[in-house]
């Protein structure tokens, strides 16, 4: 068995309500982030990139609670990318563009151990899934303020919550279990998420307000201006973060 499947988590917490719009975007625009040793993953064809809202909830570190940092928001726009391993074949994984949580310290951690792209801003957000279960609508909104305004990302739920069939965009989407970071000297970082497969409920409307070139650069803003091609919310789980380690 591999060894960082016996490793201990360096992180463990509860990711819940992921509001997920997914947008299809030219190739060539992620290929200078693609991390070496990897390449762009695509669904049926199309490359996509991701903006994601959720919650960590009682987050720790090496199994102890982390004081005034276990509850709080994330933002991130990612996109995906594989990687064929000399064990187990391919190994499917998301790249971060940028990811920003409330917390200066979680994101200082964060860049320190991932080399992960985090800024800290003001952030807040809304839940209300009363009833979500039962099939009554729903709706999640994160939200957060950088140059001089507030931006948001937004899903409405119809229906009730499901597993997303394997061969479906919500199962290729939700179904990432590796995170890749491109390092100093053209070196890449590989380090395992853990979860269970989702339920996700699919979106009767979803929304996002940003000014994308400001917070990713110009080269997103065609595709963050588009409509988002898909979106749904995942209700998350208990999650493991693993160390990270460089690959050849």
């Amino acid at each position: 068995m591999l060894p960082e499947i016996l490793s201990r988590p360096f992180l463990t917490a509860v990711w819940r309500d992921l509001a997920i719009l997914n947008f299809a975007v030219d190739p060539t625009v992620l290929r200078p982030l693609v991390p070496a040793g990897t390449e762009l993953d695509r669904w049926q064809g199309v490359t996509l990139v991701s903006m994601v809202g959720f919650r960590f909830c009682d987050t720790r570190m090496l199994g102890a609670p982390i004081p005034g940092h276990g509850h709080f928001t994330e933002v991130n726009l990612r996109f995906y990318v594989r990687r064929r391993a000399e064990v187990g074949g391919w190994r499917r994984g998301v790249v971060f563009v940028r990811e920003l949580v409330p917390r200066r310290a979680v994101a200082l951690v964060a860049r320190w151990c991932y080399g992960e792209p985090y800024t800290a801003v003001p952030m807040r957000h809304t839940v209300d899934l009363a009833g979500a279960d039962r099939g009554v609508a729903g709706r999640v909104a994160y939200e957060w303020e950088t140059g001089g305004r507030w931006h948001r990302l937004a899903v409405e739920t119809r229906g009730v919550p499901a597993l997303p069939p394997a061969d479906s965009e919500a199962g290729f989407i939700a179904e990432h279990y590796w995170g890749y970071t491109a390092r100093r000297g053209g070196r890449t970082a590989e380090y395992r998420v853990a979860h269970p497969a989702w339920r996700v409920w699919q979106a009767e409307g979803a929304e996002l307000d940003c000014d994308g070139a400001a917070l990713y650069g110009p080269r997103f803003t065609e595709c963050l201006t588009a409509a988002p091609r898909s979106a749904f919310l995942a209700e998350g789980s208990a999650v493991e973060v693993h160390r990270g380690r460089r690959i050849a």
